[in-house]
């Protein structure tokens, strides 16, 4: 329990810097106990899916911020190692990002991976969960002139919004258990310490 405390203590702390980030877009994570959003998605093949139909039974739902990203990468990796325990608790790993289908499984890495990738496109589940932000638009000028990353292209849209990483943990009935976000795109929650939060969401139904 006290880890979990700690976990909820930074996501609370990370919460409350948020707004510095974009007056545009607010961010302020849904905090345990609420329902997650409404919000429409689509599978690695096109087809279109509500965020709610999505969680069929306890998930532990992964934003990160696109296949484009190292970082992410590293972490989805990561997550694979971990999937078997996640599944062995009866929970299922679902990954979204502003990623369009055809990008979702684009990495060889993620050509390997048996987990859900699902495409929040249009950001409405990272809206809805209170961490998309904005990037300024000198920013989404040099990540394509200098970096080769096109996030209009990634996400097939012009509104230049990403998510926060993000670790959410929901029930059956869509109420969230646990919520980790980081504003430091660097930082990811190790998969050690979701499989204790899992252990302890389990433990306190």
């Amino acid at each position: 329990m006290r880890l979990l405390n700690r976990l909820l203590i930074l996501a609370t702390f990370t919460a409350v810097t948020f707004s510095t980030l974009s007056a545009a877009y607010p961010t302020a994570p849904l905090a345990v106990g609420q329902s997650i959003p409404a919000a429409n998605l689509r599978t690695d093949k096109g087809d279109a899916i509500t965020l709610k139909s999505a969680i069929v039974k306890p998930t532990v739902l992964i934003f990160y911020r696109g296949g484009w990203c190292p970082y992410c990468n590293r972490q989805l990796s990561a997550l694979a190692t971990i999937e078997a325990d996640i599944l062995a608790a009866g929970f299922q790993l679902i990954a979204l990002s502003p990623d369009v289908p055809a990008k979702l499984r684009e990495k060889p890495a993620m050509e390997k991976t048996n987990y859900t990738l699902l495409s929040d496109s249009a950001m409405e589940a990272a809206q809805g969960f209170g961490i998309a932000f904005k990037v300024e638009d000198e920013l989404v000028a040099k990540y394509k002139n200098s970096y080769k990353i096109d996030l209009e292209a990634a996400s097939g849209s012009t509104h230049h919004l990403l998510p926060h990483p993000a670790v959410f943990i929901v029930d059956a009935t869509g109420v969230i258990r646990f919520a980790h976000v980081n504003t430091d795109y660097k930082v990811r929650l190790e998969p050690e310490k979701i499989l204790a939060a899992i252990k302890e969401v389990s433990a306190a139904k």
